[in-house]
């Protein structure tokens, strides 16, 4: 997807997901604007969202990163908005886009 990424990691017991984000976004910066002048005004948005995936969820995960199909029916946003109202989680729009 052109505006977002989707990624499945397991952290260590010593890395924060903010760290290992903060660090992904920064080598992943450099190793873009490495590949050419078309890449120079690449930048990653302020924000992010991560969730814990539990080990009897992680193939149902595999596959939904994998297949990407609702990206034919759904953009970013309204598919983090499904996301966080699956999780009963509760946000402010002002703060999740940039």
């Amino acid at each position: 997807m052109e505006d977002h990424v989707h990624l499945l990691v397991r952290f260590g017991r010593t890395v924060t997901q903010a760290e290992w984000v903060k660090e992904l976004k920064r080598v992943s910066n450099l190793w873009l604007k490495e590949r050419g002048a078309e890449f120079v005004d690449f930048e990653w948005q302020g924000g992010y969202a991560d969730f814990s995936v539990s080990q009897s969820n992680l193939e149902p995960v595999k596959q939904y990163i994998a297949g990407q199909e609702h990206h034919r029916k759904i953009g970013f946003q309204d598919e983090l908005r499904a996301l966080l109202k699956r999780h009963e989680l509760e946000w402010d729009e002002k703060y999740v886009w940039d």
